[in-house]
């Protein structure tokens, strides 16, 4: 799933730092972009696993749009980041399911060819990203 951040602008004297509005205590800074970005990474997993091992809901990304009239971020740059919540969705539960051959070999084909961990992965993510959309 896509969350925004929001990105505060570092120079040589003072870091550049990131917020991920929508997920509650995400936020970070490092001495390059780079940097940056990989430590919000890691902070918005932290985040969320605390979210989901205190019970709490997962927080839904809102668009940038809704973020870009906060004064808090005023002169702030904007981009978005792919977070899995595949492992915050609780215990995997194995189930049967009865697919079309011709459909499986084209998901097994994606899933080789875009380095997804698995075609239980896909489903899941697929599954997922199907009942967003038309809850929207």
């Amino acid at each position: 799933m896509q969350y925004p951040i929001a990105i505060e602008w570092g120079d040589e004297n003072t870091a550049t730092g990131i917020v991920f509005p929508d997920i509650p205590g995400a936020t970070t800074a490092g001495d390059t972009i780079e940097q940056a970005y990989e430590m919000a990474v890691e902070v918005a997993h932290i985040q969320l696993e605390e979210l989901a091992n205190t019970g709490q809901p997962i927080p839904k990304p809102r668009h940038i749009a809704e973020h870009r009239d906060n004064p808090e971020f005023a002169g702030w740059g904007w981009g978005l980041v792919e977070i899995d919540l595949t492992p915050y969705l609780g215990k995997a539960e194995k189930v049967n399911v009865t697919l079309p051959g011709r459909l499986i070999n084209q998901i097994d084909d994606y899933v080789s060819m875009h380095g997804i961990k698995s075609r239980s992965a896909f489903l899941a993510r697929a599954a997922q990203h199907e009942l967003e959309r038309r809850t929207q």
